[in-house]
């Protein structure tokens, strides 16, 4: 899989370059679930009244499964929320345009992280290809069980149901689930209609009978069968017809959902909320424990959260050596990836911050103003990829404005340093008693009024603040311009 260069990421125009220091002495796969999930959270907290409360959950088919789990599940560690999310390839009823196929599997397996208190998400896709270890499982009739195996990740659900898929997820990334929800083909049309179609941006038309799908180049809507076309399709031009370009594409699409979603006219009209709401909940298959107070609840955790907090990522991989149409996990980047995941604890409430010395002018205190005070530049000086991105996302957890992130090429790195401009030094404070051990400096070629915090070889690491999920390569973040990803 290709790396590419994080993007940076730029909030203020006027912000300056970094400062130089002070010298020395100074089948389908990942269609749109995550993200109809997601989003409809999102709309949710906008309704308020009890009876839309009551008609939308009375639409919602559930499934008890407690019982097909079993005793040896992962510990529940902190507060966030981890539903698993499945889009089904059933046939059945509306599905039978579709064609006949024998079975029923999930092609498409995401964990949604939902971080505490609502203030960031990850969808974390599962290739379905992936060779993996499936546990004993018992059959959706609950009449026999079949043993541990080596399969497919997606014949988990063919032949257990939800339940052996969450089971399987379970076991491999030792992160303990809360929730299911399972969409089909026609709720996922419904819902894409429901937000009056989602935008996409191709590269070249498309012409491609066989998945109903026909697109000129650039910049559009799809709705209904052109929206499923195209987040199915491995003819049609669009990327290299593998299972991981094809998710990285959908990925895309479902950002684009988010954004769509959140947007004000949506989250501010009460017909559209409910509109989109009640084709959501009339779309989806849950888990029995689902119900209505967990989806209030979390519902008004995510009112605050913005589309540049919701990231997609695909479990990393490489070729399965038995089989080069199958791959498996690699498990030296996948393993931190789920060990950030599982271990996403709550911020706990700020202590005051302590006064920090000046560093000129004897013995008086500067007394740090608060972080949303604070305007900081960072900076990686690193060949650690990914870990400037990740440090602004944990200082704005902290209500820190991040100005810029970019990097700084100086060769061998030296220690972590923060430094300001005429005017910050009590936002320099701020920034200090976030991340103590770095004594704040002034740099006269420093912006006036800004903080830069220039990342080195000792890392800037926050007391308090959640393990950052690492950045992984080809990651989807939802405030990315659709076109930009295409």
């Amino acid at each position: 899989m290709q790396r590419t260069a994080p993007p940076q990421r730029v909030y203020y125009a006027d912000s300056a370059p970094p400062p130089e220091p002070p010298a020395p002495g100074r089948r389908w796969r990942v269609l749109g679930w995550m993200s109809v999930v997601l989003s409809a959270l999102l709309v949710l907290g906008s309704i308020t009244a009890y009876g839309f409360w009551r008609r939308l959950d009375g639409q919602i088919d559930r499934e008890h499964v407690d019982d097909k789990l079993g005793d040896k599940r992962p510990a529940k560690l902190n507060n966030a929320m981890n539903i698993l999310l499945m889009g089904s390839d059933t046939r059945a009823g509306e599905n039978a345009r579709y064609g006949t196929e024998a079975g029923q599997r999930s092609d498409t397996t995401i964990l949604l992280h939902i971080s505490p208190g609502g203030e960031r998400a990850i969808g974390l896709s599962f290739p379905r290809d992936s060779m993996v270890n499936i546990p004993a499982c018992k059959k959706r009739d609950g009449k026999g069980a079949q043993g541990p195996r080596l399969d497919m990740i997606n014949s988990a659900y063919a032949y257990g149901g939800p339940a052996c898929t969450w089971k399987t997820i379970e076991s491999l990334t030792n992160i303990r689930i809360d929730h299911y929800i399972e969409v089909d083909f026609s709720g996922f049309k419904r819902v894409v209609d429901a937000l009056d179609g989602v935008e996409i941006c191709v590269p070249h038309p498309v012409n491609d009978p066989k998945a109903e799908l026909h697109l000129r180049r650039g910049r559009q809507t799809v709705r209904g069968d052109q929206a499923l076309g195209y987040v199915r399709t491995r003819t049609g031009g669009l990327g290299d017809g593998s299972d991981l370009s094809r998710i990285k594409r959908q990925q895309s699409f479902m950002a684009s959902v988010v954004k769509k979603a959140t947007d004000k006219g949506m989250l501010t009209d009460p017909g559209r909320a409910y509109g989109f709401l009640s084709a959501a909940t009339k779309s989806i298959k849950a888990d029995d424990h689902l119900s209505l107070s967990v989806m209030q609840k979390l519902a008004t955790s995510l009112r605050g959260i913005s589309a540049g907090k919701v990231r997609f990522v695909t479990v990393p991989v490489q070729p399965y050596p038995q089989d080069k149409n199958r791959v498996q996990f690699n498990q030296a980047v996948a393993a931190p990836l789920f060990d950030a995941i599982r271990t996403d604890n709550t911020v706990p409430e700020p202590a005051p911050p302590p006064n920090v010395p000046a560093q000129q002018g004897g013995p008086q205190k500067v007394q740090p103003v608060r972080p949303g005070l604070v305007r900081v530049a960072v900076y990686n000086s690193t060949k650690i990829r990914g870990l400037g991105q990740r440090t602004a996302d944990q200082l704005e957890d902290k209500g820190f404005k991040v100005a810029k992130v970019g990097t700084r090429s100086a060769g061998r790195p030296g220690p972590t340093q923060i430094l300001y401009g005429a005017g910050a030094e009590r936002q320099a404070a701020a920034l200090a008693a976030a991340l103590p051990g770095h004594p704040p400096r002034p740099s006269p070629s420093a912006k006036p009024g800004y903080v830069y915090l220039i990342i080195g070889k000792d890392g800037a690491n926050m007391p308090g603040a959640p393990k950052a999920v690492p950045k992984i390569a080809g990651e989807v973040r939802a405030d990315q311009d659709i076109c930009g990803q295409a």
